[in-house]
């Protein structure tokens, strides 16, 4: 199942520019690869460079969150091309683990975490870009993000 679709191809169809690898806040690594696997650290949502504060189902709309997912989904692809060097050797997106700050009686954590899903079909293809993936409303995310989502890859 190797990846015959011109990624950047598609990427710039989309209008997507990459951006670099963020640094990390913390005592961790933005990758790590073992063997074919490359997973990828959690990335908060951005705005204008800086955290994307908000609370779903309080301050932030269902609508907002899959923005703030696709942003994150953009900015891992940034990251997974710093640890391949080529996101055309990207055999399959394994999964993505989704944190939805949200409140107690939000329930759309599914929804808002397809901006990033979305994403990955429409870059990949829908037989590279389908991946496994959970969901979780949280209470917190570090620098009152909205969103936080990590990922696991599959390379050549």
């Amino acid at each position: 199942m190797s990846n015959t679709n011109n990624v950047y191809e598609k990427l710039k169809e989309l209008g997507i520019e990459l951006p670099p690898v963020g640094v990390p806040v913390a005592a961790y690594v933005p990758f790590v690869q073992s063997g074919k696997l490359v997973f990828l650290s959690g990335h908060i949502a951005k705005k204008d460079g800086k955290p994307w504060v908000g609370q779903l189902g309080r301050d932030t709309d269902t609508a907002t969150g899959q923005a703030a997912a696709r942003a994150i989904a953009i900015e891992l692809l940034g990251t997974l091309h710093a640890a391949v060097g080529d996101l055309n050797k990207v055999k399959r997106i394994v999964k993505l683990v989704s944190l939805v700050n949200s409140t107690g009686d939000f329930t759309e954590h599914h929804l808002v975490t397809n901006g990033a899903s979305e994403l990955m079909a429409q870059v990949f293809g829908p037989r590279i870009g389908a991946h496994a993936r959970a969901a979780f409303g949280v209470a917190q995310i570090p620098m009152g993000a909205c969103v936080e989502i990590d990922m696991v890859a599959e390379v050549e």
